[in-house]
């Protein structure tokens, strides 16, 4: 497939060859702007990417999926930011201006938005506040006031601060070590946040210990949360079951459903957090389907 072509997929699914518009450094991360064609137009705030890593000799078979930070119908292109932690992802902040890669977007659901101007808090951890200011946008057109709470282990690891007070009608930054903004973690000041807005939507974005803990503070102060949650996947597209993860459903059943096509993005009160544990996801022992003791 030629760089910039388009197959369509079922599903409102792209596959483009793109090619790399900008990568550039923002504190710890890279931002990465790609062409791709086809794709912007079909995207909604809280979907994601995967893209495929390392060339077409390597041996990474599988591709590496970040949520969409923006794009931009006119111009046929998308950004997303990416911290490397493995050969995949350090590839991908390597890549050069006009080097092609491998798109398959827009992939997951979004965050729902509400149908009548509500006041909202946006809670972003590191670089998991990638999309949450395509959600502002998107939510300060229905005329709602936002506001975005940031958190981060050190200031090089916020993304986002200058962005949020464009985009947000107000902005609260917390680090762990007090390098920028109040020292703490964002559940420090949320509560505050959410009651001084008035807000009964929060959207969130992060890992899966802060995912749960603005869960339970929004609960707590009369709001819905909405969370996209963190965990990994292989193929995005709902094949290879490795990032399921157990959700309650309105007829109170739980069930392990795929992260990739079911979620990212679910309600944070439906989530089981008390599987969530020394980084891995147990099946509890309610959920549909599960062991039993004496079974096979």
């Amino acid at each position: 497939m030629s760089a910039a072509s388009v197959a369509p997929a079922a599903g409102g699914v792209t596959q483009v060859v793109g090619s790399v518009v900008a990568n550039d450094p923002v504190g710890a991360y890279r931002h990465l702007v790609i062409s791709a064609p086809g794709v912007a137009e079909l995207a909604s705030p809280g979907q994601f990417v995967a893209l495929a890593v390392g060339g077409p000799t390597s041996a990474n078979l599988l591709r590496r999926c970040f949520s969409l930070h923006r794009v931009d119908v006119g111009l046929g292109t998308i950004e997303v930011v990416i911290a490397a932690h493995g050969p995949g992802t350090t590839w991908l902040t390597e890549v050069r201006v006009g080097d092609p890669v491998d798109v398959v977007a827009p992939l997951g659901r979004p965050f729902p938005l509400p149908e009548q101007p509500e006041a909202c808090v946006l809670v972003g951890g590191g670089y998991g506040s990638a999309p949450l200011f395509w959600l502002a946008e998107a939510l300060r057109t229905r005329a709602g006031h936002v506001e975005m709470v940031l958190g981060a282990a050190s200031e090089d690891r916020i993304f986002g601060a200058s962005l949020a007070r464009r985009d947000a009608d107000g902005v609260t930054v917390t680090t762990d070590d007090g390098s920028i903004g109040r020292r703490g973690w964002v559940s420090v000041v949320l509560g505050d946040v959410i009651d001084r807005t008035n807000a009964t939507v929060v959207y969130a974005c992060g890992p899966m210990a802060m995912l749960k803990s603005v869960t339970d503070i929004a609960t707590a102060h009369g709001a819905v949360a909405h969370v996209a949650v963190e965990e990994s996947m292989a193929c995005g597209i709902g094949v290879c079951m490795t990032c399921v993860l157990p959700i309650t459903g309105e007829d109170g059943v739980t069930k392990m459903v795929r992260s990739c096509v079911d979620g990212p993005v679910f309600r944070g009160d439906r989530v089981r957090w008390d599987a969530f544990g020394d980084g891995i996801c147990r099946v509890p022992a309610d959920t549909l389907g599960a062991p039993q003791a004496g079974g096979h």
